[in-house]
């Protein structure tokens, strides 16, 4: 399987390990990633709120970019997954974003441009579970997580398309076939506040102390999220400092056995290791 790749400015910065992991799950899957050329922000999270032309127009250029290379393209991260969904279908729907696209960029939308994928459409519908599980080779035996979707993966739910937009439950088939224990809670889709993470911190250290304390009460040992801004602020804001937040990617690549999987979970503020030592899922 190929795929076009628009990694977006957090996982080629703060969240590299997102970025290290994705590639080398794709790779175990057999998926080739071909990262799009002279890619440009998507305008997450501050572009969108500051001028409407640049909320459609930024995103615009990475969708035709995507239309060039006739591949359908994955976009890891939740926030910048949201936007180019959005700016797809404004374009789709109103003539006058059309028509700007068309003059700035040279590009209408395209009639049958490529399919938009995060992490979870990717192994559901594309790789499926039961060829997910077929690849496994250490499972997560006795790994009790909570699925943190966040706001963008899930809402609005006309824009995402997903399952549902405050009882998401996508992320816990995936875990189950990887051999954890997702766990029900209530916060799964609240909000950990974004982008206010350095601007307004004690609103943020809130939030986050909100979700952490729902994960605790719930049995989780670990929150695992699709977004990276929701991981850093979990990561570095909470005031327990002490239960850890990790990307499916990386519990993907325990999973798989990817020998180099345990050197990506050691990048993270909350240390995971005595936990995943503890269950002997890494050494």
């Amino acid at each position: 399987m190929n795929l076009s790749y628009y990694p977006g400015c957090s996982l080629h910065g703060s969240s590299r390990e997102y970025d290290v992991s994705t590639k080398a799950v794709c790779r175990a899957l057999g998926i080739e990633l071909r990262e799009l050329d002279d890619w440009i922000c998507c305008g997450a999270s501050s572009g969108h709120s500051l001028d409407e032309t640049l909320s459609f127009a930024l995103p615009a250029k990475n969708l035709k970019l995507a239309s060039e290379s006739g591949l359908d393209l994955l976009v890891p991260c939740a926030a910048c997954y949201n936007r180019l969904k959005a700016a797809r279908r404004a374009i789709k729907e109103s003539e006058s974003v059309r028509k700007t696209t068309k003059d700035l960029l040279d590009f209408d939308g395209g009639d049958n441009g490529p399919e938009i994928l995060n992490w979870i459409e990717l192994l559901k519908e594309r790789i499926g579970l039961d060829a997910l599980a077929a690849q496994l080779r250490k499972p997560l035996t006795g790994l009790k997580a909570v699925c943190y979707y966040g706001c963008l993966l899930v809402r609005p739910q006309a824009v995402t398309g997903f399952d549902h937009p405050e009882h998401p439950r996508s992320m816990e088939e995936i875990l189950r076939i990887l051999g954890a224990e997702p766990l029900r809670w209530a916060s799964a889709a609240e909000c950990c506040g974004g982008s206010l993470s350095l601007s307004r911190s004690e609103i943020v250290k809130d939030l986050v102390d909100g979700i952490v304390h729902a994960a605790v009460e719930a049995g989780a040992g670990v929150i695992v999220t699709l977004c990276p801004l929701c991981l850093e602020n979990l990561d570095m804001r909470q005031s327990r400092g002490s239960l850890p937040i990790l990307y499916l990617t990386e519990l993907l690549g325990l999973a798989l056995g990817l020998e180099e999987a345990p050197g990506w979970i050691k990048k993270h503020m909350i240390d995971p290791t005595p936990l995943l030592g503890s269950l002997r899922l890494i050494p």
